[in-house]
C-alpha cells in the first residue's frame, strides 16, 4: 500500500485535481500544491487525535458510516463535474475539519494559501473536498483490512503517512509538529505567519514539497 500523496497520481487523483481546478476556477499547478499540503495534514491531524482511545474510537465510528464507505472515490468524476461542488460533499467536508483541527481549520486554510498562492477561500473549499476524500479512503481500506480496533487504525494511519520505521519520524509528524513541542496547531499558524524558528514548518514544507 503505498503512502496518502500516491493517491494523486493515480486516476482518482487526476480526476481530484481536474474537477477542483474547473469548480474553483483555479490552474492545476495551485490545486496540486494545495492538495499535496492538504491530504497529509488532515491525516497527520486525524492520527493525532487517535493518540487517545476516544479519538480512535471516534474515528473508526465515523469510517463505519456508510457516507465514508469509499464510494466517493468512484464518484469523483459525477461529484465535481457539474456546475458546483455537490454541497454534502462541502458540507461533510466542514464538519471532519472542525473535528480533526479542533474549530481551527482557519489556521490551516491560511498555511495551504500560503504555501500554494490560492487565496484561502479556495483553500479552504479545497480542504473540504479533500476531507470527505480522505475519509472514504480510510473508509474503504478499513473494510478491506477488516480494521476493528485503536491499535489497527493507528498503523493504518502511520502506513498512509509514509510508514513508522522505528529511528524515521513521517513526513507529517515533522510537519504538524516542526518545534517538537506537541502542539499542532502553532505550527501551521507560524508556517501561515513566516513567525516560526529558522528550520520550522515552513523549511519542512519547501523542503519535502518545493518552494512555491
Amino acid at each position: 500500500m503505498g503512502g496518502i500523496l500516491d493517491l494523486l497520481q493515480s486516476d482518482i487523483g487526476k480526476t481530484l485535481i481536474n474537477g477542483t481546478s474547473k469548480q474553483l476556477g483555479k490552474n492545476k499547478q495551485q490545486t496540486t500544491s494545495a492538495l499535496t499540503t492538504a491530504l497529509p495534514l488532515i491525516l497527520g491531524a486525524m492520527k493525532n487525535n487517535t493518540k487517545n482511545k476516544s479519538g480512535a474510537s471516534g474515528l473508526l465510528g465515523a469510517l463505519d458510516n456508510q457516507q465514508h464507505d469509499g464510494s466517493i472515490l468512484d464518484n469523483l468524476g459525477s461529484i465535481l463535474g457539474g456546475s458546483n461542488i455537490d454541497s454534502k460533499i462541502l458540507n461533510d467536508g466542514a464538519g471532519i475539519l472542525g473535528h480533526v483541527f479542533s474549530g481551527k481549520q482557519n489556521n490551516v486554510a491560511h498555511a495551504i494559501s500560503t504555501k500554494s498562492g490560492l487565496d484561502q477561500s479556495s483553500a479552504m473549499d479545497i480542504l473540504k473536498v479533500a476531507a470527505p476524500i480522505v475519509m472514504g479512503f480510510l473508509g474503504k481500506q478499513k473494510r478491506q483490512k477488516n480494521i476493528q480496533d485503536s491499535n489497527g487504525i493507528g498503523d493504518l494511519l502511520g502506513n498512509l503517512l509514509g510508514g513508522s520505521a522505528k529511528n524515521n519520524q513521517s513526513m507529517v509528524e515533522k510537519i504538524l509538529d516542526a518545534d517538537g513541542d506537541g502542539s499542532v496547531i502553532d505550527d501551521i499558524i507560524g508556517m501561515a505567519s513566516g513567525s516560526k524558528k529558522k528550520g520550522g514548518i515552513g523549511s519542512i514544507l519547501s523542503g519535502f514539497f518545493g518552494s512555491k
